[in-house]
């Protein structure tokens, strides 16, 4: 039952807790206390809203940056992650497969904002190697959600 509840709530964290409760087939306070336990736990890490930015007039540029690094003796990749997590500016960081070993999402104001982070702060932590810069220029799909529909053509048909 946990993942159908963990199912449903990942593409609808606002559902009314009676909906979910009918959906599933249990009683709400049932429901209610497997969220809460699940929360405890650390199974449901937060919750969260996808905006759509480009809609609002205030500017944000996202980055991914790959990061090769050198892992510590007994640590692994750990530290270093912990390291770089730990920056406000850090959205998400992620161990990866593949010819880096670190995935880093930020969010800045200007592609300056963002530069400047990875040069002055990233790239002279002393287990860094290199670093690729990655800007999103747009978003098509995120977090299971399309963030533009196709724009219908509204010309009128004219015919002779």
């Amino acid at each position: 039952m946990r993942e159908k509840i963990l199912n449903y709530i990942e593409k609808n964290s606002r559902v009314d807790l009676a909906e979910l409760s009918v959906l599933l087939g249990m009683e709400q306070v049932d429901l209610a206390n497997e969220l809460e336990a699940m929360e405890k736990e650390g199974i449901i890490c937060g919750y969260h809203t996808l905006i759509d930015w480009d809609k609002v007039t205030s500017e944000r540029i996202n980055a991914l940056i790959e990061v090769r690094v050198t892992p510590q003796r007994g640590q692994g990749f750990d530290a270093i992650a912990e390291r770089i997590y730990k920056y406000p500016e850090v959205e998400a960081t992620y161990l990866i497969s593949g010819g880096y070993d670190l995935l880093v999402t930020l969010e800045g104001k200007t592609l300056k904002e963002i530069s400047n982070f990875v040069s002055s702060k990233l790239s002279t932590l002393d287990s860094v190697i290199s670093t690729t810069t990655c800007f999103i220029l747009k978003k098509y799909k995120d977090h299971g959600t399309i963030m533009k529909t196709k724009n219908e053509d509204e010309r009128m048909i004219v015919t002779p």
